[in-house]
């Protein structure tokens, strides 16, 4: 197949798998942090209680031109796959030459969980993916070019990757390695480029900053407190590997390792090419294997590395020599990643909203995603209309996202504890909170020293079930709050 072909096919498969994205994500119902952020992009900051603001500005954009559906929440972040994809053939190409390298890059990204679910689940961690191939992308260019105003670039993508979440700190540790291992460019440490990309990358991070100034660093605390060693429980580590297996779909996977190990033997490729990916991935690799040993990491929080991975499995797949029986694997890989990981994506789609894999039976989708909520708030919205409750209350920041989105457009609801959570937002008006209100999603309220000390009558005033097909998920408590002795918020900060 000549280049010209190759490359058309390659567009046109990823903007097919867009596409599948976009129906899917259509019709799933929000998961509950979606809904938590699809609130922040009502109100825009500079920051907020867990993450820098950029998922919230890739909502917002959704909304505006979708509106305040499930599709119009994702439709931005799915599309970001588009340049994303880009990006990474761009880099691959710059690095080790040649589009036939570049196209399998392209295709085992787009084939891998963390950016088909990844995209359609919005998350933090779907702009920082795209954000990070530019980042790839752009060091590349550095490497290819010697020019020095690609330093630019470098600064503008690893500062939308810093707006987009934290983890992106990692892309200073990673340039640093590789500067200082790849001989011929040790000379841009002289150079005022990088610097002034490091400048440019810290003005875009600064209403971060800004905001953070001015919430005592709530956020900062939050999220780099995770680093900080309370036990060791190195049982953690056991989860690493398979859930990178799992979000990079097994072939994928297979062929990333094999590339890096030939990256590491210096099979193929140049040592800055060689070294760039290698340190890409390492870096943040070892950093969570470390934290492992003493907390869970959470499978998506490797994102940053997969553009590199999956331009290490074209690497294994295009460019390294291997003998007769290693050279079936890896074809077998890398011609069955895509289908694998379309089927993959389907049937973890088709489960999450029905659950007929598994015969209806419970599993770790049931309380992540939205399904029967639509319902469920139809039953809730009788009941607070019934009761002549003026404003809805829950206890987490899940329900009370997922009730804001489901419930009628302008109920009040608003969560009663954490209210660091939503310093962004206007508070309800006095008057909402001043009469009857609706507490949903306590179990026995009545008992709860919290709401027995904020209300004079607490009455159970009924309870809905959320359903998966047959399956109840959960009976939701529903309780009517009367007669405020004080304010009807509790104050106190949320743990860090």
């Amino acid at each position: 197949m000549n280049d010209t072909r190759l490359v058309r096919l390659t567009a046109l498969t990823v903007i097919g798998l867009v596409a599948l994205r976009l129906a899917i994500a259509a019709w799933l119902p929000l998961t509950f942090d979606e809904a938590y952020y699809w609130q922040w992009s009502k109100h825009l900051a500079g920051g907020y209680y867990d993450h820098p603001p950029m998922v919230a500005v890739v909502i917002w954009l959704g909304t505006l031109i979708a509106g305040d559906t499930e599709l119009g929440v994702r439709l931005v972040s799915v599309l970001l796959g588009l340049p994303m994809s880009w990006a990474v053939f761009r880099a691959a190409q710059l690095l080790f030459g040649g589009v036939r390298i570049a196209c399998t890059a392209t295709l085992l990204l787009n084939a891998t969980l963390i950016a088909a679910a990844g995209t359609i689940i919005v998350t933090p961690d779907a702009p920082l993916l795209v954000a990070s191939s530019f980042v790839l992308y752009a060091l590349a260019q550095v490497l290819a070019s010697g020019r020095g105003i690609w330093w630019l670039a470098v600064g503008a993508a690893v500062g939308v990757a810093l707006l987009s979440k934290y983890t992106a700190m990692f892309f200073g540790p990673i340039i640093l390695i590789w500067l200082l291992w790849v001989p011929k460019l040790r000379r841009w440490l002289t150079s005022p480029w990088p610097y002034l990309g490091g400048l440019l990358a810290l003005a875009l991070f600064s209403p971060v900053l800004w905001w953070n100034a001015e919430h005592d660093f709530v956020s900062f605390a939050k999220q780099l407190g995770r680093a900080r060693i309370e036990s060791f429980r190195p049982a953690y580590i056991a989860e690493l590997i398979p859930t990178q297996f799992a979000f990079a779909t097994p072939l994928v996977f297979i062929l990333g390792v094999l590339g890096l190990y030939a990256l590491a033997r210096r099979e193929v490729g140049a040592t800055g090419s060689r070294t760039l990916i290698s340190a890409t991935v390492w870096t943040i690799v070892v950093y969570f294997a470390w934290h492992a040993l003493h907390a869970r990491v959470e499978a998506n929080w490797l994102s940053p590395i997969y553009p590199a991975f999956a331009i290490a499995g074209a690497v294994a797949a295009t460019a390294v020599p291997w003998g007769a029986r290693m050279q079936r694997l890896v074809l077998f890989c890398a011609n069955w990643a895509v289908p694998t990981g379309v089927l993959l994506l389907v049937l973890a789609a088709v489960q999450a909203n029905t659950g007929v894999l598994t015969g209806f039976r419970r599993d770790a989708s049931v309380r992540t995603v939205g399904v029967g909520f639509a319902q469920m708030a139809a039953e809730i919205e009788a009941v607070r209309v019934r009761v002549g409750a003026s404003c809805v209350l829950a206890d987490d920041y899940g329900n009370t996202g997922w009730l804001a989105f489901y419930l009628p457009k302008g109920t009040c609801v608003a969560q009663r504890n954490q209210r660091l959570r939503w310093v962004n937002a206007p508070e309800p008006a006095p008057e909402l909170l001043s009469g009857k209100l609706l507490l949903v999603g306590e179990d026995q309220a009545a008992a709860l020293p919290s709401v027995q000390a904020s209300f004079e009558r607490i009455e159970r005033v009924g309870v809905v079930q959320r359903k998966r097909g047959p399956l109840v998920i959960e009976d939701v408590e529903l309780d009517l709050l009367d007669g405020a002795k004080g304010d009807v918020f509790d104050r106190s900060p949320p743990p860090y």
